[in-house]
C-alpha cells in the first residue's frame, strides 16, 4: 500500500487523523507539487503532539527529520 500524499501545510491533527483513515503508518509529505518529499512517521508525529511545546497550529514543514526539516526521499 503506497503512503499517502499530503502537502506540507497540514496540521499535524489533521495528518494524524488522515494516517488513521487510510491506516498507514507514515505519510508522504512535501510543498506544494511534491517537489520536495519525505516520509514522516506516527510515532514522529505523535511525539510532536504530546511534546510540551505543541500547539494546534504546528504544520508538518515545522516537524523536524532525521536530517533536518526536509529530508528527501526518493519517489
Amino acid at each position: 500500500m503506497a503512503a499517502p500524499q499530503v502537502c506540507d501545510d497540514m496540521t499535524v491533527e489533521v495528518a494524524l487523523s488522515v494516517m488513521i483513515s487510510a491506516r498507514a503508518g507514515h505519510l508522504l509529505i512535501g510543498d506544494e507539487g511534491l517537489r520536495t518529499p519525505r516520509l514522516i512517521t506516527r510515532a514522529q508525529l505523535v511525539a510532536v503532539r504530546d511534546s510540551d511545546a505543541y500547539t494546534d497550529r504546528i504544520r508538518l514543514r515545522d516537524v523536524p527529520g532525521d536530517r533536518g526539516p526536509m529530508t528527501p526521499v526518493a519517489v
